[in-house]
C-alpha cells in the first residue's frame, strides 16, 4: 500500500457514492465507471479512507458516523471554495432541493459544465467530473450539492445543509 499523504477530495465523492449502495454488493470497477475515475484512483482511495477511519476494515462499507463527523466538521477547512463568475452549469448547493425548498435566494450557484442547463456563481467541484456523474445520479447529486453548502461556509445554508446531511446519512 502506498504511503499516505492525506485525504483529497475525490475521496468524499467516492464515499458518498458507496454509502448510496447501502447493502447492495459494489464493485470497485462499477463504482470507477459511474463517476467516471479510474479504478485505481478508487482503490488508492479507498486505501486512504481505511487509513483515515472512514471505511470498514474490509473497504466494504462506509463508517457514516466518521463520514458524517468529517463533513460537518473538517470539510469546509480542508476543501474551501468561494463563488467565482458567472458561469453555464448545473446548480448547486442551496440552488437545488433539498435547499432550494428552504432557502429562498437569487444567487445561484453552480459547477462549471458545458452541457450545464443554469447560468450561476461557479463553484469548483470537489472532483471535475462530479456535474457528469450527478446528472447519472439524482442521490448522489442530492448529496453533492449538501457538501457544497457546507464547503462554502454561509451559516444559515450550512446549518440546514448538516440538518439534511445527519438525515440521509443515518
Amino acid at each position: 500500500m502506498k504511503k499516505h499523504s492525506g485525504m483529497r477530495p475525490q475521496d468524499i465523492v467516492i464515499l458518498l457514492k458507496i454509502t448510496l449502495c447501502e447493502n447492495k454488493l459494489w464493485y470497485i470497477k462499477d463504482i470507477a465507471n459511474e463517476l467516471f475515475i479510474s479504478q485505481s484512483e478508487v482503490s488508492e482511495s479507498l486505501n486512504r479512507s481505511l487509513l483515515a477511519g472512514l471505511v470498514s476494515s474490509n473497504k466494504r462499507r462506509v463508517l457514516k458516523s466518521a463520514l458524517l463527523d468529517f463533513l460537518i466538521y473538517g470539510l469546509k477547512y480542508v476543501y474551501p471554495v468561494k463563488p467565482e463568475g458567472l458561469v453555464r452549469g448545473i446548480k448547486t448547493s442551496h440552488s437545488v432541493p433539498p435547499l432550494s425548498e428552504k432557502i429562498m435566494s437569487h444567487e445561484v450557484f453552480v459547477w462549471p459544465y458545458a452541457e450545464g442547463d443554469s447560468r450561476g456563481f461557479a463553484i469548483e467541484p470537489l472532483y471535475p467530473n462530479v456535474p457528469k456523474a450527478c446528472l447519472k445520479d439524482e442521490k448522489l447529486y442530492e448529496l453533492l450539492a449538501l457538501v457544497d453548502a457546507i464547503r462554502i461556509g454561509n451559516k444559515r445554508e450550512y446549518i440546514l445543509a448538516v440538518k439534511e446531511l445527519k438525515h440521509k446519512l443515518r
